[in-house]
């Protein structure tokens, strides 16, 4: 049997398969984007596919505290278009 690699999500804490998350990733010139292929080079940080992981996240300010960095609106928005995307 192969491993599952697991990560934690953010939001809940909950370990979960890898690809059952997004990934937030910060690059090496410190810009931020949404890996959903998981594969991006930089630090990531992963959320679950639920609302209210990411509602947890934005205000916690956990994904600031992730980077140890001041994160654009526009990531927020558009984890929120994602996932409105998926739940319907």
């Amino acid at each position: 049997m192969k491993k599952v690699p697991e990560r934690m999500c953010i939001g809940c804490h909950t370990a979960r398969p890898k690809r059952e998350l997004i990934r937030i990733v910060r690059s090496p010139e410190g810009e931020f984007s949404i890996d959903l292929t998981g594969k991006s080079p930089g630090r990531g940080a992963y959320l679950c596919r639920e609302a209210a992981c990411l509602e947890a996240a934005y205000k916690g300010h956990k994904l600031e505290k992730t980077f140890k960095m001041k994160m654009d609106q526009k990531i927020y928005e558009e984890l929120r278009e994602i996932m409105e995307r998926e739940s319907r």
